[in-house]
């Protein structure tokens, strides 16, 4: 199966090297100047609004229009937005949008399709447009008072405005305004194919799910700079091990934050160009801490949980799997992020302790090694993306010989990622069926997002772990409102604090972002979200060339 799968990929490596040869934004005198990229992990939705994977929210930072974007130095820039101001009581914020912008159609794209966005977010929150509102929350209404003035109503201050709509591209009303019909049930079932139209510096061309996508510079693009390139591709890829290979032969001219850890040493001796740096991203093992859940309640225990991670060596994962690029998690906000709290520490690898705790719970050790609760072992599945593949492994592995020290016994359920968010979720979206699972979180710089997904709300949107707490969800909503920034700080904290003593979520490490590139090209710019190519900024896309 690992054979076929290569053959794959670099059968696809070829046809995307084809496409982008003859791409028709060429000077007909010269070859074009196209960044070709590899990742292993693909653009899963071209609908903002049911899709998860990091690829494609990259698409919607480079095809779509956003009010605000990030520089280089994570610092929040004008974009579609050139400039803004806010009313005396922080509730009436006035954005003042480029004039004469037109979308790839040549429709004219102004303020009034960022209103439509952001009011069809909040019009249907509870409902399609679910997975994008905390992006709104606090927003009465958003008005285009004409086509380059936009006033967006909050029902009260919030305090991370402008880094909440850096994250919301504004779509097209003239093509999305059609399924907003009834409760907008359309929305999510919109596949939005390619050629997608496009407002921002380059175009989705087509998309080959699984295979590529390839995006080519827009000719209604409406900023000042233009991209130095005529377009780009992503090269999907099933394992680490191909895509590695590809770059080194030439295949490819990058490869993004997913490069593996172990092929650092060999790049650089193959001359390529590898860098790295911390990271907003972590690996988590995922606790369902959902109390309907259907079996092995016993891991609803808060000292089950404590047990598991004291019986998990991060350290080990990190030298062993991560070859030190990478550093142990405690909270759901990674240090990267400038919101991490550091005085929560996450808990030793101690076999003694954790079983001393099963003990003392009462989880008496059978013969056979393993412990019993409601009268069964203590065995579970743990569902495991296969976009958790290699490095994912490597630690499951650890872990694995962890838990058996303590009685507890885990096999892995690999499935694809759209089969494993179904399973976790259940067909009826409660998390009832599940006991435990292994994935990874890139999220936003901006923690907003990511203390958002154990909120009650996100129940059957972006939670992965059933949790709900009343308590939690009031700090959550608190934060938002926070203007004062040690004050923002401290309840951020707080909630760190909730969830690392609650477990939904035992953070395993964070890993480093790490990137490769030809040196036959320059101008990137690296991201502590997903490396240079990311859904935070343009900036890398726009800047860089090959060199002369």
């Amino acid at each position: 199966m690992k054979l076929t799968r290569t053959i794959r990929a670099f059968a696809a490596a070829a046809l995307l090297a084809s496409a982008l040869t003859l791409h028709p934004m060429a000077p007909a005198a010269q070859a074009a100047e196209i960044l070709r990229i590899g990742t292993t992990q693909a653009i899963d939705s071209l609908n903002p609004f049911v899709s998860d994977s990091d690829y494609s929210s990259v698409m919607y930072q480079y095809n779509y229009p956003h009010l605000t974007e990030y520089n280089g130095k994570l610092e929040i820039v004008p974009s579609f937005a050139t400039k803004w101001e806010t009313s005396a009581d922080g509730k009436v914020w006035t954005f003042h949008t480029v004039p004469g912008a037109k979308w790839s159609d040549d429709t004219p794209l102004t303020a009034k399709d960022a209103a439509f966005t952001f009011n069809m977010l909040i019009k249907f929150k509870d409902g399609p447009t679910g997975k994008l509102a905390g992006w709104v929350a606090h927003m009465k209404d958003a008005t285009a008072k004409d086509d380059n003035t936009l006033v967006l109503t909050y029902e009260q201050p919030v305090a991370n405005v402008l880094t909440q709509l850096q994250a919301l591209p504004v779509l097209p009303e003239h093509v999305w305004a059609p399924l907003t019909e009834g409760q907008g049930e359309q929305l999510t079932i919109f596949p939005n194919e390619a050629p997608v139209i496009s407002g921002g510096p380059f175009k989705l061309d087509k998309h080959e799910k699984d295979q590529l996508a390839i995006f080519a510079a827009n000719p209604n693009w409406w900023g000042e700079k233009k991209p130095n390139i005529d377009g780009f591709g992503l090269q999907f890829f099933a394992n680490d091990d191909a895509m590695v290979t590809a770059l080194t032969t030439g295949k490819l001219d990058m490869i993004g934050e997913h490069t593996p850890p172990t092929a650092v040493e060999a790049l650089k001796k193959a001359g390529l160009t590898v860098v790295s740096g911390p990271g907003v991203g972590m690996k988590t093992l995922i606790v369902n801490t959902n109390p309907e859940k259907a079996n092995n309640k016993e891991l609803l225990d808060p000292k089950v949980r404590e047990a598991l991670e004291y019986a998990i060596d991060r350290e080990a994962i990190v030298k062993i799997v991560w070859l030190g690029l990478a550093s142990p998690g405690s909270t759901i906000v990674a240090p990267a992020s400038g919101f991490h709290d550091t005085d929560i520490k996450p808990l030793p690898f101690d076999i003694e302790k954790a079983n001393k705790l099963l003990d003392e719970a009462g989880y008496k050790m059978g013969s056979s090694g393993l412990r019993e609760a409601n009268g069964h072992p203590m065995t579970y599945e743990v569902i495991f993306p296969t976009e958790e593949q290699g490095t994912g492994d490597r630690a499951f592995q650890i872990i694995k010989a962890g838990f058996k020290k303590i009685g507890i016994e885990i096999t892995q359920r690999k499935m694809d990622p759209d089969a494993a968010n179904e399973a976790i979720m259940g067909a009826d979206l409660k998390y009832t069926d599940y006991d435990l699972a292994m994935w990874s979180w890139v999220p936003p710089v901006e923690p907003d997002f990511m203390l958002s997904v154990v909120t009650c709300q996100a129940r059957g949107g972006n939670s992965d772990s059933g949790y709900c707490n009343p308590d939690y969800d009031a700090m959550y909503l608190k934060q938002g409102t926070l203007l004062d920034s040690k004050e923002r700080f401290a309840e951020i904290s707080k909630m760190q604090k909730h969830i690392f003593d609650a477990r939904p979520y035992i953070v395993l490490n964070y890993p480093d972002v790490i990137e490769a590139h030809s040196p036959k090209w320059k101008g990137f710019v690296l991201s502590p979200l997903v490396g240079s190519v990311n859904n935070l900024s343009t900036e890398t896309l726009m800047n860089v060339q090959k060199v002369e």
